[in-house]
């Protein structure tokens, strides 16, 4: 692997562990981690970067930091070890998602919606216009066959995987950050509806036509399907929330 294939893999590191702002730095801290697991940059069973490396790159102090992995062991998502092969390890099942104790209003879910076109479709786009290099079309490839699992419980974390790494290739670290953050704010709602059997046979259908696209530089067919793709889901939400 080159040096230009690790830096566009690696965007998604990038994104979700940048240097975090010092007022709340802990609070903040807490919400990175989280976001790295749940959007599955640290999938179970995972180790997270070196406690030096992690604190370095979200430019905190080790104190803060091991406060914030203590808070997160002591709610079920992450254990630490100890030893030669020792780390912070994400828990091999999470803790269930709660969803929100609020009723969203028609002004929230309509903003989420149309942030997250704007920023998937343009990086369909954007990750079909661009040359790919091997490493990016063998990473994309594994995470859509790892978004097609059976297991209901994992769908919509690997879901998320797979959108994200759609945003990696098109390497730009700023749009991998936007994406992820927008993400988060979206599985939230995604947690209030049921996850339909039949709903997820036809987009992990359309996940493939989106990759497909991507892979063959087809930047119409990428933009396209991934907009049907996220009508569908849109269409979801409003029907389950509105």
């Amino acid at each position: 692997m080159t040096d230009s294939d690790v830096s566009t893999l690696a965007s998604a590191d990038d994104a979700l562990f940048r240097p975090v702002r010092t007022g709340n730095a802990f609070e903040e801290t807490v919400e990175r981690l989280l976001q790295a697991i749940r959007l599955g940059v640290a999938g179970p069973g995972e180790r997270l970067p070196a406690e030096r490396d992690l604190a370095t790159r979200l430019n905190i102090s080790r104190v803060t930091l091991r406060e914030a992995i203590r808070a997160l062991q002591e709610a079920g998502y992450v254990e630490s070890r100890r030893g030669r092969y020792g780390g912070t390890f994400v828990n091999e099942t999470l803790p269930a998602a709660k969803p929100a104790g609020r009723q969203v209003t028609a002004a929230e879910l309509e903003d989420v919606l149309t942030m997250r076109r704007v920023l998937e479709v343009g990086a369909a786009e954007a990750a079909a216009g661009r040359s790919l290099t091997e490493a990016d079309s063998a990473y994309l490839r594994d995470q859509l066959t790892e978004a097609r699992t059976h297991d209901l419980s994992e769908y919509r974390r690997k879901d998320s995987r797979l959108h994200l790494a759609i945003a990696e290739v098109a390497a730009s670290p700023t749009l991998t950050s936007a994406v992820a953050d927008v993400r988060v704010r979206l599985n939230e709602l995604l947690g209030a509806i049921p996850l339909l059997p039949t709903n997820i046979e036809h987009s992990n259908s359309q996940h493939a036509a989106i990759v497909d696209y991507i892979l063959a530089g087809d930047v119409a067919g990428a933009r396209d399907t991934m907009a049907e793709h996220l009508d569908g889901t849109a269409s979801l939400l409003r029907g389950f929330l509105s």
